[in-house]
This record gives C-alpha cells, structure tokens and sequence, in this order.
C-alpha cells in the first residue's frame, strides 16, 4: 500500500526527477562531456577562478542536502548554516594536532572528514524528533534557533573553536598525497603550475560528482518517491501506512550529512574558519541557491550553488572596470559583498515571478521548445 503513495505524486509538482525523454545516448555523451570539461579546467583557467570554483562546489555539495530537504520532502531549514558549522569545525578538531591554544586529535584528514560528515548526521539525527513535529515556517523558526545556538558556542568555546579568531584548517592528505602547499616547492605539470588548488581541484570534483550521483539516484528510487508523496499528501500516506516520522528523520539526518561534508570541503579550501562565516546570512544564501536553481532539482541546486557562491568573488575581481562598486574599503560606491546579495536577489525575485521552477525549469524548456520548421 505505501508503495502506492510512494510512486503518487503531486500533478503541479515539478519537482520530481527528469523524465527521460531526451535519448539516452545523447544524455550520456553530456554527461561525459561536462566531465571532461571538468577534469581539462585546471588546464585552462588561472588560479582565481580555480578557488571560485572549489567554493562553488563546497556549496554545491551543501546545497544538494538543501534541495533534499526543502525540494523532495518540503521541510523548510533555516539552520543550514549549523551543520555546515559542524562540519568544519568537527573537521578541523579532529584532524588539527592539540597545542596550548587549541585542541585536537590529530587525526589523519581522511578519518576526520568522514568522522566530521557523520558528527553533523548526528546532529541532525537528534533534531529529527522536534522536526517530525513541525511544518512550514514554525519549522523554519526551530532550526533558525540551531544557528544562534552555534553562535554562542563558537564565541564561547575557545579551546575547541578558537573563539572569534577561529582556527586554521589542517591541510587534506590522502595516501601521502598532500592537498596543500608543497614544501619541496613549486611543480609543473604540462607548463601548468600544479599547486595546491589544482589538486584540490580534483579531489572536490570526485566528491560532487560523487554527492549527484547519489542524490539522484536517491530522488528516482522509492526514498525519493516516498519522500514527495510524504511532501504533497503528508496526512494520506500517514493514513494508508507510510512510516512519515521515520522519513523524516532519515531525510534530516542525510540533509545534514550533506551539509557537513560541504562544511568539510568549505573549511579545507578556506584554510581559516571563524564563527561569523556560519551565520544566518549563509543559511540565507543556502535557500537562494536551492529557489535560483530549481526546488528539488539536483542540478538546478548545483547551478544555484555555483552563481550565489561566485558572484561576490567575481564582482570584488571586476569592482574597478563595474560602475557604482566600491574598489576598497572607505571608498564610494557598494562593496562587491553587499552588490552580490542585491544580485541574487533580484534573480529570486524575477525567477518567482516569470520562471518558478528556477533555472531547472528554464533549462528544461529551452531543451523541450518546439523547433521551427524549415
């Protein structure tokens, strides 16, 4: 019976995952292309575009728990910004060695990241009971409150989080493999300087790749199915035996594994973290990047990832040549930071009103418009 409820879905509901009607050849031969692309970057772009591209895909990452939670289950999270928090700082703690000013475990990188991703599961897994018995914005609000939590705890535990001065990240290391600076000096590889962000480069691709993958799979499986059902007719699957307290326990437990392995990837290209990086404004941006991208929709969610993440780094670049930016502190004008919220804003508010289904939807009718005929 619940596999009747799982396999239902809402009829406005654009949500739900592609329906395959583009050939499966020509997808394929997309796919592969983008990763190609992907892997050829390092070769083609200078450093500043490489560290924006390692935050677009710690975003990226993050977001995909976002659209999860919000898109395929309809919770509304304003606490993103907590896992991404313990995340990092879970990381940070576990991998840095202990000195006077700070503790740590010492941990080798790989064991702490894993170790941090299931902290923030965790986390998120003992916040379930109070989101089984929320919806909506009174939800929204709760989680919110998980934000001013870690706030106080960041500022106030200086042993563990370094206080408002925050901490240095340990650097990632993999089987000898050190993503960080080299000590032996610079190396090249095919006249390309090969540093520490064409490295990281790599290893953040394999992890997103890795977070899509699953994530859709997950959305075209019966979780998935479930999980939209449960969003669209919560009252009629609990009524016909679909366990809806168990889902949305599993659903904020995987939300938050996602967002804390974004906090791991966001720390280690970071290199510092402090407690005002984990603020409110960030589960902001989170939200935006999940409407800008399309809700549910886990490539929109990387594509709205992408655009939030970059455009402060892109308009601080190019504050001289944009008029009504400010190029330094003091200056006249907007600063780049303040620029970049009023952009993406105004995208939300446009995409709501012409285009909900957010860059998602925009792409999936440019690929279904009729063609003209010849």
């Amino acid at each position: 019976m619940s596999e009747r409820v799982a396999l239902a879905g809402h009829p406005g509901s654009t949500a739900a995952p592609d329906d395959g009607r583009r050939p499966w050849g020509r997808k394929l031969a997309g796919r592969i292309g983008l990763l190609l692309l992907g892997l050829a970057v390092p070769f083609l772009v200078d450093t500043f575009l490489l560290q924006i591209g390692l935050f677009a895909m710690a975003a990226a990452v993050a977001a995909l728990g976002m659209t999860l939670l919000l898109g395929q289950a309809g919770q509304l999270s304003l606490g993103h910004s907590f896992f991404l928090a313990v995340g990092a700082y879970g990381y940070t703690f576990l991998a840095a060695p202990s000195d006077r000013l700070a503790a740590g475990l010492g941990l080798p990188p790989a064991v702490a990241a894993l170790l941090a991703t299931v902290l923030a599961g965790v986390a998120g897994l003992l916040f379930s009971p109070i989101a089984a018995r929320l919806r909506g914005i009174y939800l929204g609000i709760a989680t919110l409150g998980l934000v001013f939590l870690a706030q106080y705890v960041l500022a106030n535990a200086p042993r563990l989080t370094g206080g408002d001065n925050g901490r240095s990240v340990p650097a990632f290391t993999l089987g000898g493999l050190t993503f960080g600076s080299d000590p032996g000096g610079p190396h090249y590889l095919l006249n390309v300087l090969w540093g520490r962000e064409q490295k990281l480069w790599y290893l953040f691709l394999l992890v997103t790749v890795a977070a899509y993958g699953y994530l859709r799979t997950l959305i075209r499986a019966r979780p998935g199915r479930t999980l939209r059902a449960i969003r669209d007719r919560e009252l009629m699957a609990g009524i016909i035996g679909v366990p809806v307290t168990r889902y949305k326990a599993y659903v904020f437990l995987l939300s938050s594994m996602y967002a804390g392995l974004g906090g791991v990837l966001f720390a280690i290209a970071l290199r510092r973290i402090v407690p005002e990086t984990f603020g409110v404004s960030l589960s902001i941006e989170y939200l935006a990047m999940v409407v800008i991208g399309g809700l549910g929709v886990a490539g929109g969610a990387v594509a709205g990832a992408a655009f939030v993440a970059g455009l402060p780094s892109v308009l601080e670049r190019y504050a001289g040549v944009l008029p009504g930016l400010a190029t330094s502190a003091g200056a006249s004008g907007v600063s780049p930071a303040v620029a970049a919220k009023f952009g993406y804003g105004a995208v939300v508010v446009l995409l709501l009103l012409f285009e909900p289904d957010g860059l998602a939807g925009l792409a999936a009718r440019l690929r279904h418009r009729p063609r003209r005929p010849s």
